[in-house]
């Protein structure tokens, strides 16, 4: 008879709320609850499985930590759906890197390695729609330059020209990743874009990054998309990560 080495560990009660959670978080990963739609409401919930109102209030309690609800005690709408976003995946980094699990200098070299191999499989695979939208954005963020414009809404606007590069590789994983980076860095180092010295000075040398990275992903030269991604984030934020992180960010930004 066989024997095992190391013994089976004990394992722990499954809770109801768990699995009431369970449920609807599937049903939510899976489309069937899409973001906007509305649960059922508190009463119907303890009918349809069968447990106690603190039961259910616990599970909708777990899923609105998780991001996927929003959720009030007693609303008579039920909970709003919000699903997975850009937004989930921005406030867990953010949190990790203040949390210390992450430096910041990781964070950016992260946002490095993911913006150039973005830019690069965007060379190869972009579209004539993808093109029109990366121009559309820097169009927008040329016109909130001359129209003194807050730097927040200007972010904004780059936001959305990566996020439209990332998804102009085809991979909806990149696209979310992206976005979800992009806002985590703003959010950690955002004191840096509020006090600009020269707000109208940044933003045209940003503008002239985002056309020379659009001129590189038109001409589907992808080795010069992925290099201009690496050059423009460590010249942007070297200076501002901790010292012992700045070789994690030149090592991102060597050449082959």
């Amino acid at each position: 008879m066989a024997t095992f080495d190391a013994p089976f560990t004990p394992v722990e009660p499954v809770r109801a709320y768990q699995r009431v959670a369970e449920q609807i978080e599937e049903r939510i990963l899976s489309g069937e609850l899409p973001p906007g739609s509305r649960l059922p409401g508190e009463r119907d919930l303890v009918s349809q499985f069968g447990v106690g109102r603190s039961t259910v209030r616990e599970a909708l309690r777990v899923l609105q930590s998780a991001g996927l609800i929003r959720s009030r005690p007693g609303d008579p709408l039920g909970a709003e759906v919000l699903g997975v976003s850009a937004d989930n995946l921005s406030q867990a980094l953010g949190r990790l890197t203040r949390s210390h699990l992450c430096s910041l200098g990781e964070l950016i070299q992260f946002r490095m390695v993911l913006e150039a191999e973005s830019n690069r499989l965007a060379a190869r695979l972009r579209t004539e729609d993808d093109l029109t939208r990366m121009a559309g954005l820097i169009e927008r963020m040329r016109s909130l330059t001359g129209a003194g414009a807050g730097l927040r809404e200007f972010s904004e606007t780059d936001a959305l020209f990566h996020q439209a590069v990332a998804e102009a590789s085809r991979n909806a994983l990149l696209g979310l990743c992206a976005r979800a980076v992009h806002d985590a860095v703003v959010e950690i180092i955002e004191h840096k874009i509020a006090n600009v010295a020269d707000a109208t000075a940044w933003m045209a040398r940003s503008i002239d990054h985002h056309e020379q990275v659009l001129a590189a992903i038109r001409a589907g030269d992808a080795p010069h998309a992925a290099q201009l991604a690496r050059r423009a984030l460590h010249a942007y934020y070297a200076d501002h990560v901790e010292p012992a992180s700045r070789p994690l960010l030149t090592a991102a930004l060597e050449e082959e």
